[in-house]
């Protein structure tokens, strides 16, 4: 194998095994019945700040349309989401954060920052603010593949 192999395969498995260990984390102190799917739609609506089509979405989260439809369905069902027509386009829908949702949102996010306290308190803010631009340049490339 060469160098370059070597350090794409590490590269992958770290990352990799990071996402299993954290999305467990985040798992086991979500509201009750709220799954990662759903926090990942609420978390993008309250970041994104206004609203988005289930197209945008499903594009923005690297979903299936069908998968997002699905979960959007299970959000509107908890009162996490509004979904109303387009006004000028009656196939399309447009996709908003409830109060609900947000409170939702504020929950889950209590519940996952004690352990990110935890990692920054081990790890140091330092090494976690120099981590950002690296895995946010990572995202951006894949994002362009």
């Amino acid at each position: 194998m060469s160098d370059v192999a070597a350090l794409a395969t590490t590269l992958i498995s770290e990352i990799l095994n990071v996402e299993q260990r954290l999305t467990a984390q985040i798992s086991r102190v979500l509201p009750s019945g709220m799954e990662m799917s759903h926090f990942a739609v609420l978390n993008y609506l309250v970041r994104a700040q206004g609203e988005k089509t289930p197209a945008q979405l499903a594009a923005a989260l690297h979903v299936t349309r069908g998968a997002m439809t699905n979960t959007l369905s299970k959000l509107e069902i908890a009162g996490h989401i509004h979904i109303r027509p387009d006004w000028d386009d009656a196939r399309r829908k447009w996709v908003a954060l409830s109060p609900a949702g947000k409170s939702a949102y504020d929950a889950a996010i209590g519940g996952i920052l004690p352990f990110v306290e935890a990692l920054t308190a081990d790890l140091g803010e330092a090494k976690i603010r120099a981590a950002l631009p690296i895995l946010r340049e990572l995202r951006l490339n894949l994002d362009e593949s």
